[in-house]
C-alpha cells in the first residue's frame, strides 16, 4: 500500500520575501500541487487553520483508501460510498485485523461529516479550475495527482458525491441530492452542565491561579481569567489583548474616589483592526497588520501556524475599526481588572519586549517574548491540580466553562437576550443558546420549585389509593384491561 506524509511546507510565490507556512501531502511522486493551490487560496480567503488542516487530512484519507484498494472497484459510486462508509465505521474487520492496512479507528460522525465537507469544496475546485479527464484512477497505482482529479471528474459530471450542492439555481438545487450526504444529525440537549462550577471559582482564583510560585505569572494569568469569566472572552480572545487597549471607562459614574474606576478593555483583531495612535503606515494603511509589520518586523499571530499562532473567532465586532468590547458582568470585576492592570503593568516595564503585545513570557529562557496559548493552557491545569481538581470539560472545568458560566449568569439575571448577544460577541442569537442552557441542577431546582406550588394537587392525588385509581382500564395505555380495571387479564386484582 502506498502511503501518503503531511508535512509543514514554506511557500514562497514570489520575490517579495512573504512566505506562506501550510500544511501539504507528499506521496513517492512528490507534492500534490492542485491541493497546495486550493489550499493557498482558502488561506488569501481568511479560512481558519483547522479548516486548512481537514481539508489536507480529508485529502490524505481518500488517496490513502484508494490506494489500499486498487483492484476492487469499477464503479466510482461504490468507491465514494464505501470510502464513505470506512470513514463513519473504521476499517478493522471483528477479528481484529485490516487486510487493507488502514487500520482506521471510526472518529465521531461530526468529524466525519467534516471531511465530507472538506472533500467537497476541494474537488468544486479542482473541477472548476484544472482539467479533469475521465479514467480509471484505480488501475493506476502511483498516480495520485490523476486519482484527485478523477474525485473531481465525478464531482463535475455525475454532480457532487458529498457534502453540499453547488449550483447558481434554487430550482435545480432542490431536485439534486448528493450521492453521500452525511449521517442524519441528531439534536442534543445540554443536560451536563458545561460553565465553570462557581462555587470552586475563588479558590481557583485565588490559590489555582494565583499559586503560582512568581507573582508576576499569577497575576498575569489572573488578568486573563478575569477576561474569560466576568467579561465572557474565549482563552484566544483574551491572549489578543494589547498593551494600549485597557482604560478607564469614561461611562462609569462611580463617584467614590476610594473605589478604583472600572476598565474599558478592547480586543482588537490583529490583522485588520485599527492601528493604535491613529497610525499611518508608508503606504497610507492604518491596519494592526501594517503596523506590527513596519514596527516589529511581525506577522498577524492569527496567521501564524504551530504554537505561536493565536486565532480570532469571533466576528460580530463592536465597532468599524475592528475591535470588540469587554463588557463586565457583574461590573465590580472591570475595577478589580484595572487594579490588578496597574501592577501589572509595572511588571511588564521591568522586562524588554519588541512587541506590543499584554501579555508576556517570564520565564528566563523566554522572558519578554509573547504568551503562547499552550503555555497559557498548562499553567491552567496545574492551577487546578494545586486545588485538588482535574480538568473535565463536562463538568465545566476547562477554560471554555468560563464563558458557558458568563453566559449562564447574564439569562439568571434576567438579562434581555438582544444584550446578551452583545455582550458575548454572537452574529446571531441561535449561537448563544448553548451558552444560556438551564443546567441541570437548574431544571432539578424549577421542578422542585413547582412541586411545591401544586402540594394541594398532589395531597389530592396522594388521598387515592391504586386500587381507586386503577378501578377503570386505561383506553390510551391498556386497552384491553390487561392490568387495570375491575376484572385485570394480568396481575394481581383491584379488590
Amino acid at each position: 500500500m502506498t502511503t501518503t506524509t503531511r508535512v509543514k511546507a514554506t511557500i514562497y510565490e514570489d520575490n517579495t520575501g512573504k512566505k506562506s507556512e501550510l500544511p501539504i501531502i507528499l506521496t513517492e511522486e512528490g507534492e500534490l500541487s492542485s491541493l497546495t493551490d486550493y489550499l493557498l487560496i482558502m488561506e488569501v480567503n481568511g479560512s481558519s487553520e483547522s479548516s486548512i488542516k481537514n481539508v489536507v487530512k480529508a485529502t490524505q484519507l481518500l488517496i490513502d483508501y484508494m490506494d489500499a484498494n486498487i483492484d476492487i472497484f469499477s464503479d466510482p459510486k461504490r468507491l465514494f460510498r464505501t470510502f464513505a462508509k470506512r470513514m463513519y465505521g473504521g476499517t478493522i474487520g471483528d477479528d481484529g485485523l485490516d487486510p487493507s492496512g488502514l487500520y482506521w479507528i471510526p472518529p465521531s460522525t461530526r468529524t466525519v461529516d467534516i471531511y465530507l465537507s472538506a472533500l467537497t469544496g476541494l474537488t468544486d475546485y479542482l473541477a472548476d479550475n484544472h482539467d479533469t479527464e475521465n479514467f480509471n484512477p484505480l488501475i493506476k497505482a502511483t498516480q495520485h495527482q490523476q486519482r484527485l482529479n478523477y474525485a473531481a471528474w465525478y464531482r463535475k459530471t455525475h454532480h457532487d458525491f458529498l457534502g453540499h450542492i453547488k449550483d447558481k439555481t434554487k430550482s435545480k438545487t432542490v431536485k439534486q441530492a448528493r450521492l453521500i450526504s452525511g449521517h442524519t444529525k441528531s439534536i442534543t440537549i445540554d443536560v451536563t452542565s458545561k460553565a465553570f462550577p462557581q462555587q470552586y471559582f475563588d479558590r481557583f482564583y485565588k490559590k489555582g491561579i494565583g499559586g503560582a510560585t512568581d507573582p508576576r505569572v499569577a497575576m498575569r494569568d489572573q488578568l486573563l481569567i478575569l477576561l474569560m469569566h466576568y467579561g465572557g472572552l474565549r482563552a484566544s480572545d483574551a491572549m489578543n489583548l494589547w498593551v494600549c487597549d485597557v482604560f478607564e471607562d469614561p461611562l462609569d459614574n462611580n463617584l467614590d474616589s476610594n473605589i478604583p474606576k472600572k476598565s474599558l478593555v478592547r480586543i482588537y483583531h490583529e490583522e485588520y483592526g485599527k492601528a493604535p495612535d491613529n497610525w499611518k503606515g508608508r503606504n497610507g494603511s492604518s491596519t494592526r497588520e501594517s503596523y506590527l509589520k513596519e514596527n516589529y518586523a511581525l506577522t498577524p499571530r492569527n496567521k501564524l501556524v504551530g504554537t505561536s499562532r493565536v486565532g480570532f473567532k469571533g466576528r460580530a465586532f463592536d465597532h468599524k475599526d475592528h475591535y470588540i468590547q469587554v463588557q463586565w458582568f457583574p461590573i465590580d470585576a472591570g475595577r478589580l481588572f484595572m487594579v490588578l492592570w496597574h501592577d501589572y503593568l509595572k511588571y511588564r516595564a521591568s522586562v524588554d519586549c519588541h512587541h506590543p503585545f499584554a501579555f508576556i513570557n517570564f520565564h528566563p529562557k523566554y522572558k519578554g517574548k509573547p504568551y503562547k496559548l499552550g503555555a497559557f493552557l498548562d499553567n491552567y491545569e496545574m492551577a487546578l491540580k494545586r486545588i485538588d481538581l482535574e480538568p473535565n470539560k463536562s463538568l465545566g472545568l476547562d477554560r471554555h466553562g468560563h464563558r458557558h458560566s458568563y453566559g449562564r449568569r447574564l439569562r439568571k439575571a434576567s438579562v434581555h437576550p438582544l444584550i446578551i448577544k452583545r455582550c458575548m460577541h454572537h452574529r446571531d442569537l441561535e449561537s448563544q443558546v448553548i451558552y444560556t442552557n438551564a443546567s441541570q441542577g437548574e431544571v432539578n431546582d424549577a421542578l422542585n420549585k413547582a412541586n411545591l406550588q401544586i402540594s394541594g394537587y398532589e395531597n389530592k392525588c396522594n388521598s387515592s389509593s391504586w386500587n381507586d385509581l386503577t378501578e377503570f382500564s386505561f383506553k390510551d395505555i391498556d386497552p384491553e384491561g390487561l392490568f387495570t380495571g375491575p376484572f385485570p387479564k394480568l396481575g394481581m386484582s383491584n379488590e
